[in-house]
């Protein structure tokens, strides 16, 4: 199986107008693919934007000429209703036609959903409506007329400009329980890098509830610069306030609440959270292991500010290594 090696586009980090920047790159450079995530507020001060994803998704696909793109929102019917959802999906998919590659759902940070004043419920819940707000948004595709009374509300929402293709709703998930539960109705998986076991652990749990035949894709989280001093302090700078548990994630709700939660978090804890090198041929090892791993594609995360250079670094070394040129 020929495994893609994409790029994650984090708006968290960077302005649009730089991320459209990076977006070019990337493709000059040889990755195969991008995935950006969608976010109302970064996770610390330092990250420091937030820009609207669906607005970058269309300049930085007409900036590109062929890269697929790929997307993670909530359509559980906070800040996007699914019927939102789906006529945005379907107005991209007309625009560039084949190059919006999938739509991952996932169930949501307190972070970027209670913004809009509609609280935030249980797991179970938001669960729940995330199951719903796929079933809203494959109907739709198909081009049906859809109401619905519950949990997600719902009335006459129909589709007038409707993907030529299917879209491919896939499910992201970091525990096994939440891979076994969706497998039945996504239609692929994404999941974040952990441990082998656990992501073992995770894939298998997510075949074996039905998801047998179906694409899983791969974030990872580097940090890559030009010495390993370097690379330690863009990590520790940037992504310390991501060292947080599952629950600590969907649940605090400023970016003040993530730094005071990792406050205690030193530079030399970031092994856990970051894979930090400045040799190439480490991340090659790292990423070639991932490959094995049964996954479709994976979506390199350079934690640092340093985009340009990891781009370049990356696309001259690490992508014709893993390829075998």
């Amino acid at each position: 199986m020929t495994v893609l090696f994409g790029y994650h586009a984090s708006h968290e980090q960077f302005s649009p107008r730089d991320l459209v920047d990076h977006a070019v790159a990337a493709e000059k450079a040889g990755f195969d693919c991008v995935m950006c995530s969608d976010h109302f507020a970064p996770w610390s001060r330092a990250q420091g934007h937030s820009g609207f994803a669906w607005s970058w998704l269309g300049a930085a696909m007409q900036a590109t000429t062929s890269l697929p793109f790929g997307l993670i929102t909530v359509p559980g019917g906070w800040r996007y209703h699914p019927a939102i959802v789906a006529q945005a999906t379907a107005t991209l998919t007309d625009l560039f036609p084949d190059r919006f590659a999938w739509l991952a759902l996932g169930s949501g940070e307190k972070l970027n959903e209670a913004v809009v004043g509609q609280g935030w419920p249980s797991k179970a819940e938001r669960n729940e409506r995330l199951r719903a707000g796929a079933e809203i948004l494959r109907g739709m595709f198909d081009g049906e007329r859809v109401t619905r009374n519950g949990p997600l509300r719902v009335e006459k929402a129909e589709l007038y400009t409707r993907p030529a293709n299917p879209v491919r709703l896939v499910a992201a998930a970091l525990s096994p329980e939440t891979a076994e539960w969706a497998a039945s109705w996504a239609d692929g998986l994404l999941t974040a890098c952990q441990s082998p076991r656990a992501l073992e652990e995770i894939i298998a749990a997510f075949r074996r509830g039905g998801g047998e035949a179906k694409p899983v894709y791969l974030q990872v989280h580097v940090s890559w610069a030009e010495s390993e001093e370097a690379a330690r302090a863009n990590a520790f700078d940037q992504w310390r306030s991501n060292a947080v548990d599952a629950y600590a994630a969907e649940n605090l709700d400023t970016p003040e609440a993530f730094e005071a939660e990792t406050a205690d978090v030193s530079a030399a804890d970031m092994d856990k959270y970051v894979r930090i090198s400045a040799d190439p041929a480490r991340h090659v090892e790292w990423l070639r292991g991932d490959a094995g791993m049964g996954v479709d594609a994976i979506y390199i995360h350079n934690v640092g500010r340093n985009q340009p250079a990891f781009i370049e670094m990356f696309g001259r070394q690490v992508l014709p290594a893993l390829r075998g040129a």
